[in-house]
């Protein structure tokens, strides 16, 4: 668990995470022509792209934080709501 702690630390941004975690919820919740399964991969490619704009650099780092931090926020959306329904 420690482990994992010190990963999610160095690679997520939690302004980029909390961004693609709003998006995620306007795609999910307004925008009823894009199936689910593709959220993650949307919100990774915002997160990396957001990354990069916030860096105005890009390297294999910039890129692999973004990543995280986008597909974080699928994960953290999906547990909040699990927890919430049960």
């Amino acid at each position: 668990m420690e482990q994992v702690l010190e990963i999610l630390v160095e690679y997520v941004e939690i302004i980029i995470m909390v961004g693609c975690l709003g998006i995620g919820y306007i795609i999910k919740n307004s925008l009823d022509f894009i199936p689910n399964k593709y959220i993650p991969l949307i919100l990774g490619v915002i997160g990396i792209l957001l990354n990069i704009w916030s860096n105005a650099s890009i390297s294999p780092e910039i890129v692999i934080r973004g990543l995280a931090s986008g597909l974080l926020a699928t994960g953290g959306y999906e547990l909040v709501k699990n927890l919430r329904n049960k």
